[in-house]
């Protein structure tokens, strides 16, 4: 069982940045140590799989806040439509504030874990877990359980390749451009206002 300790947080969390912002392959276990303000021999003991274990549980943690932000957004919402303005909103937030360095947590890892099952394994878990808050979501809003799952797997993509768009271009239009096409898609799937 991993040890909880101020550096292991630490290590955690600068990893889960390093992994978002420069990738699996461009992120070197040094660099993670030195940005963490970490002894050397921390890593093994704190994550003994190395830097495939690192990944694995910065992914999910990192993961895992996005999916309590979009809980806690979609909570906070009247409606579907109003729903994706507040996610797409919030999102774009977190990017316009980061200078376009922070967009999905989970995008830059995902594109590169196919060679290791375990952090292919997290990135899937991940994805799979903001489809279900989606999801549930929209069926509480009337949609059948099929629907909502097909436009909560429709949404989350939509909203990855929005996030990548307005990272690499520097600007949040795609991100607005996409957020109003999906607004409108889901309004009127569920019959709701624009």
């Amino acid at each position: 069982m991993p040890k909880n300790t101020d550096t292991r947080a630490r290590v955690l969390r600068t990893a889960a940045t390093l992994f978002q912002t420069q990738g699996y392959h461009g992120t070197g276990l040094n660099q993670v140590l030195a940005e963490a303000a970490a002894p050397k021999g921390s890593l093994y003991f704190h994550f003994p799989g190395g830097k495939e274990q690192l990944a694995t549980e910065a992914v999910t943690q990192a993961g895992g806040e996005l999916c309590r932000l979009i809980e806690t957004t979609l909570a906070d919402a009247r409606d579907p439509a109003d729903a994706v303005e507040k996610v797409f909103g919030a999102l774009g937030h977190v990017l316009a504030e980061s200078d376009y360095t922070l967009g999905c947590p989970v995008a830059a890892v995902a594109l590169e874990s196919a060679d290791t099952t375990a952090l292919r394994s997290a990135c899937g878990d991940v994805y799979g877990s903001w489809i279900d808050v989606v999801a549930t979501f929209l069926t509480r809003h009337g949609l059948a359980a099929d629907a909502a799952r097909s436009t909560a797997t429709v949404t989350v993509a939509a909203i990855e390749g929005a996030l990548l768009l307005s990272r690499t271009q520097r600007d949040l239009a795609p991100l607005h451009a996409v957020a109003d096409h999906v607004r409108d898609s889901i309004a009127a799937t569920t019959g709701g206002t624009r």
